[in-house]
């Protein structure tokens, strides 16, 4: 980490501290094993019982694929907490703010492994084989400078909200709805987090600022993993009718940058205002 990234986070470490206290404030204290339906569960061949088949299967493929692509991207939760970690090692504000978010986006994965395993919804040994090669491969960032990092965890928090709640809405099953709907919850005031602290970088370094968020609005797209016999799991989500580039545009980042403020700062050099002006023709802003 460079000098002005220890800069800024120094500079950033009341709002750290104010914001982080204002997400626990609201955050719900919900419980994974409330959401999952022990009582459908059974055991599989290993203890005596029986090992899944493909008749087992009651949701859609649409659902299936919402809870797999769900699963897989919370499992590799190690690799975006690494992210962060590098990125924002200030002192224990940031700690307690970077494992914060790391144990909360932890139940995601915890709620929806249980419910899919309890429901026998997908094949749990492909699941399981799917997470260690997505794990292994890992998650490369683009750019390890604090704002940028705290800019994209802001698109990727708010594009997750986005996802899981259109999951909710074409799911048919209740619980699984709720599932989704529970986790978009979540994303919904963890993408407020990040927001906030890209927000309160901007009046500390607008013009750094600016070109951090041009860089990682550059740069973003929805974290994806392959489905063996199925494909990328972006293109599939896609085809699915959950998740687009209109939909990342008019949902993810416009609102975004219109939170920021960005197309209605004043006195940016001519660097950020150029980065200004390639944010307004991303996202048609005239």
């Amino acid at each position: 980490m460079d000098t002005s990234d220890h800069d800024v986070l120094t500079a950033l470490e009341s709002d750290a501290a104010r914001v982080l206290e204002a997400h626990i404030e609201v955050a719900d204290g919900w419980q994974p094993h409330d959401y999952v339906p022990w009582d459908a569960g059974r055991n599989f061949a290993f203890l005596g019982g029986e090992d899944w088949a493909p008749d087992q299967v009651s949701l859609s493929d649409v659902e299936v694929l919402a809870a797999t692509v769900g699963v897989l991207l919370a499992d590799n939760l190690p690799e975006y907490h690494r992210d962060l970690a590098f990125a924002l090692r200030a002192n224990d504000t940031w700690w307690k703010l970077i494992g914060r978010w790391t144990a909360e986006e932890n139940r995601h994965a915890i709620v929806l492994r249980n419910y899919l395993m309890t429901t026998r919804a997908v094949d749990p040994v492909e699941l399981e084989r799917i997470r260690v090669e997505h794990m292994t491969t890992g998650y490369r960032s683009p750019s390890l400078h604090a704002v940028h990092i705290l800019a994209k965890f802001a698109l990727d928090e708010q594009a997750a909200t986005v996802r899981h709640r259109r999951s909710a809405d074409v799911s048919e099953d209740a619980l699984l709805s709720a599932i989704f709907d529970r986790i978009a919850t979540d994303d919904a005031l963890q993408a407020e987090l990040f927001a906030s602290l890209v927000a309160a970088a901007l009046r500390h370094d607008a013009d750094g600022t600016v070109l951090a968020v041009a860089d990682a609005v550059d740069s973003f797209s929805l974290p994806s993993v392959d489905l063996p016999g199925r494909g990328n799991s972006t293109a599939l989500l896609a085809e699915a009718g959950l998740y687009d580039e209109t939909v990342q545009t008019e949902q993810v980042v416009r609102p975004l940058l219109e939170t920021w403020g960005i197309f209605d700062l004043d006195g940016l050099g001519d660097d950020a205002a150029a980065a200004r002006d390639r944010l307004r023709s991303a996202v048609g802003v005239a």
